[in-house]
Formats: C-alpha cells, structure tokens, sequence
C-alpha cells in the first residue's frame, strides 16, 4: 500500500541504547543474566529475529530471509542498569528513529518481545498448564483482557498480499465498525490486516473514543510480518496454534477478507472448532467479505469447503459482497445472541473458556518434508479429522511461503510433497493455483510453490 515503507535500503543507526518501562523494568536476576549471557535455552536468536521485525514495524515485505540478509550485521546487548536493564541495539534499522529516537510504539513493540518471550520460557515446561490456559495467561499478562470493554474486540483475517481495491475495501470495514465503537484484532501485518485497523482508527477519532488495535503473531511468522504502524498492542504467541486460539478466545466475531493460503488455513481451524457438535449453539458471527470484484476467491473459499467438510459446515459462514455497512450492523445485530450465550453459560465476556478446541488443533504442527508427506488426506476421513489435516496442510505452505527454517529446508531439500486421492487433491490444485494466478501468495517477486502434488496410487 502506498503509505507503507519500503524495505529495499538497509539504512542503519550504528548503536543506540534503550530502557524498557511498565513491568519490564522489573526483571529478576535470573532472567537478566539469562539475557546478558544468552545463555536461555536458544532464546537468544528468537530476540534477535522478532526484535529485528518490530524495528521494521510498517515496512512491506514479506521476504523474511532478505529482512535477515539486509540486516545481517544486527545485533543487541543486554547491560544490567539501575532501572534494571539496557538493551543496546547494534546496526538497527534507521526507518525505527526519528532524530536518533526510537519511535514510541516501536519502543513498546520491542520490549513486547521481550515481555512475551521470557514470560513463556518460564512457563512453557509447566506440565499442569493447558494450552488454553497458557494463551490466557500471555494474553493476561500482555493486559489485552479488559472486563471494561464488553464484547468489543472484532478480529479480521485477511491476505497480506492483497491488491488496492481489496485494501481500500478492507479500510471502509474498518471505519463502519469503528464507527460501531468496536476494536480491532489481527494478525499485525499489511494488506487485510492492516486496513481494517487504518479505517477504525479514523472512525475512533471521529468518534472522540479510544480504541484498540490488537495484533497477534508467532516467532516464525512476525519476520514476514513485521507489525503494521497501527498495532497498539502487539502479543507474540509462542507457536501457530496458540495464535489461532488466542484469535477465536477473544474474538466476538470474525470477518474475514480475501487472502492466500494463511487466510484459508485460519478458515479451516475455525469451521473444524465450530463443526465440533459441542459448538453447534456457539453464536460466534462469522462473515467472509469483499469487494464485488473479490467474488471469484471468496465463492472459491465455500466451494472447497462444501466439498470437504459439507454445506452444512460452510452455512457457518455467511457472504456478504461489496457492503461495510451491512457488515458492521450484522456484527452489532449479533453482539447482543453473543451476550446473551455468554451470560446464559456464565462464561467471560473477554475469553470464550467454554468454546471447546479439539486437541488435534492445538497441538503444534511442525512443517517438516516428513510430516507433510505423511498428512492424512481423504475425503472418506471424518470430517472433523480431515478439517485438522487440511489446516495443517495450508499451515505448512504458509510456513513455506515465509518462515526463514522452513524456506531453507525446502530450498536444500525440495519442495514438500502433498499426497492425496485424486478429488480432494484435484480441489486443492484449483484452490492454489487460483490463489497463485490472483497473486496471492506473495507481496514480491514471482512466487515458487513450495509444495508438489502427488496423488494417491
């Protein structure tokens, strides 16, 4: 989009320091020498990576190894201080300062990575915490569950890689429920997830209200997605799945715009929760939009899904095409079926806890050649098993689009192998090359595929 910037000269700041505030000024003594010394189970690269992303906050790019390349000379250094810690960047990425200053939301967004990391390294090896808890726990801790704020939080998928009109579209959204008092949740990054957080911040100001703009990322993903200059509030997810989950816990509807195969993977997860016959009375709206001329991909979208999972489980998701208003007053419309569940159930209306997660969603798919080539796919699968394995399916080449391990993987090894009988596999062909030919699958440059189909003998 034009008002982003570019990452295609690596200006950088040859040293600054910094100090964080709030919380992370209080650090014990154990997390500080684990920091001074990287000494913390490999937490180190992790830092680094995400850190480098969020001094990249709004630039347009979805090429995590050029990111790293460009900036292959950037490092940090931990100091202990009397304020409890300095952090020393080294060869940073000028576009994050003005006059030598850090940027204040790029301030906060860095020592969000800090915040979130260390906070799930202390908490990752606790074997009587759930998943569910744990998304909880790093969502409470990055104080993005406020009681005050009823049922406000709208979360919007959508592609990073999405042409002007599907952006411009995305943004009049935006506005029609900001204007709705509502807040914004996404993925962080630009295109569809960054419209919709540019037209409610307008309407908020119109307004004279103070909204939110949530965006939720993962250590593999972040570097491809760095966070858009809208974000108010960035929470890093340890892995994929814990991103999926915190979207729908805290979701009180979700739209969602037309993207590539990461939007079609958060589809797939889900239609495979609300198909789960304990979430047949769960009102959660759902609402898949675009403009007029997005039709042919979102018909796509339900076509592969009334195929696979059934109508039945597409009815859960209703078209609305070229309408922001209509949009926004559905969402308003189904605030109140969504209180009234939430109060009838004596559930939170700032976490859904009752919502049930099958446990095959939440746990961590690793995007591996072996794994891929080992998924199970068959339309004769139950059809809540097949909807897992399509997610991971669409996770992987997500992961091979952009994750930096995982395109060195492929790039050594070959593209991932997708075995399938013939229907099902003739119904992703369509799908991806759809999503190819509407150049969906990259922000730069021609895309690869990083897969190969293979049908079953």
């Amino acid at each position: 989009m034009s008002e982003t910037q570019t990452a295609s000269t690596a200006y950088t700041l040859v040293e600054t320091s910094v100090h964080p505030r709030n919380h992370l000024a209080f650090l014990s003594q154990h997390e500080v020498d684990g920091l001074i010394h990287r000494s913390a189970d490999g937490l180190y690269p992790l830092i680094r990576n995400c850190a480098l992303a969020v001094l990249n906050s709004g630039s347009d790019t979805d090429d995590s190894l050029a990111l790293f390349d460009q900036h292959a000379d950037f490092d940090l250094r931990f100091e202990r201080h009397p304020r409890g810690l300095r952090l020393t960047l080294l060869n940073a990425p000028a576009s994050a300062f003005v006059d030598g200053d850090l940027i204040e939301t790029v301030h906060d967004h860095l020592f969000t990575v800090l915040r979130d990391l260390i906070y799930v390294q202390t908490r990752q090896h606790d074997d009587t915490v759930t998943p569910t808890d744990l998304v909880f726990q790093i969502l409470r801790n990055a104080k993005v569950l406020e009681s005050s704020r009823e049922l406000s939080c709208i979360v919007c998928w959508g592609g990073h890689s999405v042409n002007q009109e599907e952006y411009n579209y995305s943004k009049a959204v935006g506005r029609e429920l900001g204007l709705r008092l509502f807040d914004i949740c996404t993925g962080c990054g630009p295109g569809a997830m960054k419209g919709p957080m540019r037209g409610a911040l307008y309407a908020h100001r119109r307004q004279d209200h103070t909204g939110r703009f949530i965006g939720l990322s993962e250590p593999g993903i972040i570097a491809a997605e760095p966070p858009n200059g809208v974000v108010s509030d960035l929470v890093i997810l340890p892995d994929i799945e814990k991103r999926l989950e915190a979207f729908v816990r805290i979701a009180h509807g979700i739209v969602i715009f037309p993207g590539g195969a990461g939007t079609f993977e958060e589809i797939l997860y889900l239609l495979a929760i609300l198909s789960d016959p304990e979430n047949q009375n769960e009102p959660l709206p759902v609402i898949l939009t675009g403009p007029r001329s997005s039709a042919e991909v979102l018909q796509a979208y339900l076509d592969f899904v009334i195929l696979t999972l059934g109508p039945e489980t597409a009815s859960r998701v209703q078209l609305i095409l070229d309408d922001p208003v209509a949009v926004a007053k559905q969402m308003l419309r189904s605030r109140e079926q969504v209180r009234a569940h939430r109060m009838a159930v004596k559930d939170a209306f700032y976490f859904n806890w009752t919502l049930k997660i099958p446990s095959t969603l939440q746990d961590a798919f690793e995007p591996t050649h072996s794994n891929m080539a080992n998924l199970s796919l068959s339309l004769e699968d139950p059809k809540s098993q097949l909807a897992a394995s399509l997610r991971a399916l669409f996770s992987g080449i997500v992961a091979g689009n952009v994750k930096p391990q995982v395109r060195t993987a492929i790039v050594q090894q070959g593209p991932f192998e997708i075995h399938a009988d013939d229907r099902l596999l003739d119904a992703v062909d369509r799908l991806l090359n759809l999503l190819i030919k509407q150049q969906r699958m990259k922000l730069q440059g021609g895309y690869e595929p990083c897969y190969r189909l293979v049908p079953n003998t």
